[in-house]
């Protein structure tokens, strides 16, 4: 299913078609008295005095040819707020055979010039759907046409189209099965972007192991796929100023290696590369809309499985910090690749700052269930900055500690530390701890665990179940509101 928007002149005085009207929360229909009859505009004020006015929609027939939406929205409403109105309307019309709707958008019960183009932002975002697989597509698409004033400009348009592609890259890549987006295939289309103005770099395992990248290949060394560290650089500013920098773990698919996971619910672990799926679509979403910063997207990308040269608990591996692993278990292997792409990130590009993001831990799930993403930072305006843009857009994030007292559970008495904190406990913040060793030059730095964000099998507000595409909304707000 597409959602097509049109802006040009309509008329709901039109004599069929589905017209879309809004109101405030007491249903006022004044508004409504310059674009429909006397009649029509008599039969709808009696109509809805047998309507249930605490809902935010609804909807009858005028007659045969002629179906009217009432959409209630309330005085101080927010954007995110307008958003999640637009991706209920969405659920309300999915199933309508006739699907063209009519929107005039000066027919508005508060001042409220941002309205129209969030509530079709989300809408569209709601409408998402992977069936790429499927042998019966629905085919059908969903036409509004809108008229009027309070319009996006055609610059917010094509903001508004940049986040949703990114949203929907990151949704396409999360949803794809692991025998089809594995490591080498990944790689390939990260070339692809180039076409948007972003240079892209691909270090294969050669080139890795030549740069002494060891924890990150120590992961995929079991796979027949390769194992890569991409990255994608975009230049909105004609200055060398320094760029801001995210890094995205990509494991393709997590048997768990020789540490094997459970079989029950395996199968989910082709998410296990959402980071870096995160991380791909903002980097898209930047480059579509031109934006005025200069950034760079670094996703290590690997298969972990258990083959017979698969890295075995108890091995030690040198990173490329120069600082030693040791392997107790190698089910935690997100870290490993975060580990080597962390350094070589802050030491190559010397960033404002770092975000990384990673399906890194069960343990977030226990804290946190799927309404916050875990935040480990080393600096408090950064956690601000993403906190409040979290909640700008209703992808949230909880700030968890981080201390040097959890350090003693993951120094290794073989090497310089161990990849898992063996007493128990304290399970994300030891793997936001092991990571934070590696951010050498004290930049400003941050981790989302986003293990109980990056895939839904209930749905949310913006997505129908499924990849939920949680991040590159909440990392274009926060470079929106403090970069650009």
């Amino acid at each position: 299913m597409s959602i097509k928007i049109n802006y040009k002149n309509n008329s709901s005085k039109n004599n069929s078609g589905k017209f879309i009207f809004f109101v405030d929360e007491k249903y006022t229909l004044t508004s409504l008295k310059k674009n429909l009859i006397k009649s029509e505009y008599r039969f709808i004020k009696d109509i809805i005095s047998s309507h249930d006015l605490t809902k935010n929609i609804i909807s009858f027939d005028l007659n045969s040819k002629k179906r009217i939406f009432l959409i209630s929205v309330k005085k101080n409403i927010n954007t995110s707020e307008t958003e999640n109105l637009g991706a209920k309307f969405f659920n309300d019309i999915k199933n309508f055979k006739q699907k063209e709707f009519y929107i005039n958008s000066e027919v508005l019960p508060i001042n409220q010039k941002k309205l129209i183009g969030h509530f079709l932002h989300g809408l569209k975002l709601k409408s998402y759907v992977f069936d790429k697989y499927k042998t019966k597509k629905n085919k059908n698409n969903i036409i509004i046409n809108v008229s009027g004033k309070n319009v996006p400009s055609n610059k917010e348009q094509k903001i508004f189209n940049a986040i949703e592609e990114g949203t929907f890259y990151t949704r396409d890549l999360v949803s794809e099965p692991g025998n089809v987006l594995h490591p080498d295939e990944y790689a390939k289309r990260l070339k692809t972007l180039s076409k948007f103005g972003l240079k892209i770099t691909v270090y294969d395992e050669k080139k890795l192991k030549k740069l002494g990248m060891n924890t990150l290949l120590g992961v995929g060394q079991g796979s027949i796929r390769g194992s890569y560290l991409v990255t994608m650089e975009w230049k909105g500013l004609k200055d060398k100023s320094k760029p801001l920098a995210f890094v995205g773990k990509g494991v393709c698919f997590d048997t768990g290696g020789i540490s094997l996971k459970p079989a029950k619910f395996m199968e989910d672990m082709t998410y296990d590369m959402a980071g870096s799926a995160v991380v791909v679509g903002l980097m898209k979403s930047l480059a579509l809309r031109k934006a005025k910063i200069n950034a760079v997207g670094v996703v290590g990308l690997v298969e972990n499985m258990p083959g017979g040269n698969a890295q075995r608990p108890g091995d030690i591996v040198k990173s490329y910090s120069g600082k030693t692993v040791e392997i107790l278990n190698t089910d935690a292997e997100g870290r490993l690749v975060l580990a080597d792409a962390l350094t070589y990130t802050e030491e190559k590009f010397k960033p404002k700052f770092i975000v990384d993001l990673a399906t890194l831990t069960g343990a977030i799930i226990v804290s946190l269930g799927s309404e916050y993403a875990g935040l480990f930072s080393n600096d408090d305006k950064l956690s601000k900055q993403l906190i409040d843009a979290g909640e700008n857009v209703e992808e949230k994030v909880w700030r968890m500690p981080l201390n040097k007292n959890f350090d003693k559970l993951i120094d290794s008495k073989n090497a310089d530390m161990q990849n898992i904190n063996y007493v128990g406990g304290a399970g994300s913040t030891t793997a936001a701890q092991f990571l934070q060793r590696f951010i050498l030059n004290k930049t400003p730095w941050a981790h989302l665990d986003i293990a109980g964000m990056a895939f839904s099998k209930y749905g949310g507000a913006l997505n129908s179940g499924g990849a939920t595409g949680y991040g590159v909304r909440l990392l274009n707000k926060l470079i929106e509101d403090n970069y650009e």
